[in-house]
């Protein structure tokens, strides 16, 4: 005997779906488990890898489809990429307590391991483990938060550490070369962008070696290019200043 199935149903299996309410009606998508929130972080940019079907549901367990005047008179739109691209972005993923647990401890140690990759200890130079990192951050009591990406919440815990333990950005070690014209007057515009100045000439131009904190290297790259008028060069050397060696601190 065959089964009728209604032409406007979707069945799919081991799904996730992402679900918001706007115009007074529930919308959901279905997306593939892991993939959402490394959407929200940037780490995933292809769509087609995050959803199981370009089909916007009103129920995805019972594999209703929205309707097209509602989803128009929702979102502005027919365009069904960006309505679930708005979705992704916006709306609440539906996930088991157990699911969601899990999430949240990957990015509790995704969190530990940017922090770990980024900092050192600043007397030592040295790096601290992953495993001091979460240490320290469940000391503080840290609270992973689902809806922000992880490289946001790294740089709110570098800043509550700071208050338990000593650490601090790597820093970026530059090499620049001014004009001898500029020289002069660009330098003391620079110091208070500069930690440590390794090296420095003043020949027929002034070429220097720094370590800068990493926040600043945005600031320093448009100073020289708009105070020379691109005839200053600033050279990356190394991104973090870190003492080699095994050894590392627990």
């Amino acid at each position: 005997m065959s089964i009728f199935t209604p032409t406007n149903q979707i069945r799919l299996t081991n799904v996730a779906f992402v679900r918001m309410k706007k115009g007074g009606k529930r919308f959901e998508i279905a997306c593939y488990k892991n993939k959402v929130m490394s959407w929200r972080s940037g780490a995933e940019k292809d769509l087609d890898e995050v959803l199981q079907t370009n089909t916007v549901f009103v129920n995805v367990s019972k594999g209703q489809v929205a309707k097209k005047e509602d989803l128009s008179s929702a979102f502005g739109t027919d365009d069904l990429t960006e309505i679930c691209k708005q979705i992704l972005a916006k709306g609440e993923l539906q996930v088991s307590d157990k699911e969601r647990q899990s999430q949240l401890e990957q990015m509790f140690r995704d969190i530990a391991t940017i922090v770990a990759e980024k900092c050192v200890n600043p007397e030592t130079k040295r790096p601290y483990t992953v495993n001091l990192i979460e240490r320290a951050m469940k000391d503080i009591h840290f609270s992973v938060k689902a809806n922000k990406s992880t490289k946001q919440q790294a740089l709110e815990v570098i800043k509550q550490l700071k208050e338990s333990i000593q650490i601090q950005r790597a820093h970026m070690r530059l090499r620049f070369n001014l004009p001898a014209k500029d020289g002069k007057r660009l330098k003391e515009k620079l110091k208070p962008l500069i930690k440590t100045v390794e090296n420095e000439e003043f020949d027929d131009q002034l070429e220097m070696v720094c370590l800068i904190d990493p926040g600043c290297f945005r600031d320093i790259d448009e100073l020289i290019r708009c105070e020379t008028k691109g005839k200053g060069t600033l050279e990356v050397l190394s991104l973090k200043d870190v003492e080699e060696g095994d050894e590392k601190l627990e």
